[in-house]
């Protein structure tokens, strides 16, 4: 049985995407990708680094998300002007939103039907369609 070295995945993806496999984007390439999907803030991901001993500032987490996203290896989900989301699962798909505690959950992208759009303006085509669902407590006062 061959061990694979830690950061191969990460490596490969990297590259693949055209993307420079530098200290930082391996660093945190593979805090986002060794665990499954999951939606992280740039704030968390960067604390997360911390904890694990990743020397990077906070603008670097940022413009790697970025770049990530840029490259299609990550999917940028705007919740509202003061949150935004970088899921790692970039499937179609939409999200419920638990506005109490900030979580994001995954809806699959059959579950939800969109009946009609309107025409996209002359010169252009619908990319995506993004639903968020937000949620609240039932018994919220």
């Amino acid at each position: 049985m061959t061990q694979e070295r830690p950061y191969a995945q990460t490596l490969t993806r990297l590259r693949e995407a055209g993307l420079r496999p530098t200290r930082q984007r391996l660093a945190l390439g593979r805090l986002l990708f060794d665990g499954g999907d999951r939606h992280v803030t740039a704030e968390a991901l960067h604390d997360e680094a911390q904890k694990a001993g990743v020397s990077v500032s906070l603008a670097t987490v940022y413009n790697t998300l970025h770049q990530f996203t840029g490259a299609g290896l990550l999917r940028e989900v705007v919740v509202d002007s003061s949150r935004t989301y970088f899921d790692t699962n970039t499937d179609d798909h939409h999200h419920f939103f638990v506005e109490r505690d900030g979580a994001l959950m995954d809806i699959a992208g059959d579950d939800v039907t969109i009946g009609r759009l309107p025409p996209a303006p002359e010169g252009m085509d619908v990319a995506r369609v993004d639903v968020i669902v937000r949620l609240q407590d039932r018994s919220r006062d």
